[in-house]
């Protein structure tokens, strides 16, 4: 019984945390460039009464044993990044990923950070930068005067000018990738930073030989949290939750015979 509780006490730890998990990808549903994550857990060690295998006589041995699990745990809550749905906004600044790949973000500590976030608007130097007034890397800069801005499926940026004809090249977009995203860490502000897990950041051009995707002007990538399917897993933690809390009340009231018997 001393096992019961604290295994259904795992339990309800371990589903308290996938609630905590759903509920920030339910605020984060209109988010632009979010990507869900998922949380994942593991059987806890066993402790194993008979072990399977052990001895039964001279030429015997035991089929299956007998093990009892002391409980569950959180072990990931993996970020999934699958491709969201565009949303169309005619700002020309507004860029979405078409496939893999991460613009590059130049923060104020000079750090660079990566998102799928590309929703850009101009500063006062005509830099483009992120909401939070970061650069875009490679800095591209719009002169004031420019008009029909023009981002092509490669990254290649340009404008043209009052009363000329031909148009200019405002600068290259490149994107990056990762060996593995799901490593990446999360910074806020739909920023990532690599690291060991991620492995290093391979630069590109969009639609290049990396296999980086390419880039669609005008339109917005929305977060990729299936708002029904999160109801759904809400409700089947909720009902863990009520099934190991029922767990301590059955052992509980086990104790308590015991206890009465003793007396």
């Amino acid at each position: 019984m001393i096992r019961a509780l604290y295994s259904a006490a795992s339990g309800m730890t371990a589903q308290q945390l996938n609630v905590d998990n759903i509920a920030n990808n339910l605020a984060n549903a209109n988010t632009t460039g979010y990507k869900m994550r998922r949380a994942q857990f593991q059987d806890l060690i066993y402790q194993s009464m008979i072990q399977p295998g052990a001895s039964a006589g001279a030429q015997t041995t035991v089929p299956a044993g007998l093990q009892l699990g002391l409980g569950t745990r959180a072990a990931s809550n993996e970020i999934i990044f699958t491709q969201g749905a565009f949303s169309q906004t005619n700002n020309p600044l507004d860029m979405v990923i078409q496939g893999t790949g991460f613009f590059q973000i130049r923060q104020a500590s000079g750090n660079l950070a990566y998102t799928r976030s590309g929703n850009f608007q101009l500063d006062r130097n005509g830099n483009v930068v992120t909401a939070n007034g970061d650069s875009l890397e490679p800095q591209i800069t719009i002169p004031s005067n420019a008009q029909n801005i023009t981002v092509a499926q490669d990254g290649t940026v340009s404008f043209s000018l009052p009363n000329q004809s031909a148009s200019q090249k405002a600068g290259q977009i490149q994107l990056v990738s990762f060996q593995n995203p799901a490593g990446l860490n999360s910074m806020g502000n739909t920023l990532y930073s690599p690291t060991d897990a991620s492995g290093d950041p391979q630069v590109g051009n969009p639609g290049g030989p990396e296999g980086l995707g390419t880039l669609l002007q005008g339109y917005t990538e929305q977060s990729n949290v299936d708002v029904v399917g999160e109801f759904v897993n809400l409700i089947q933690s909720q009902r863990a939750y009520e099934a190991n809390s029922r767990v301590v009340k059955a052992a509980d009231e086990m104790y308590q015979q015991i206890n009465q018997v003793t007396q």
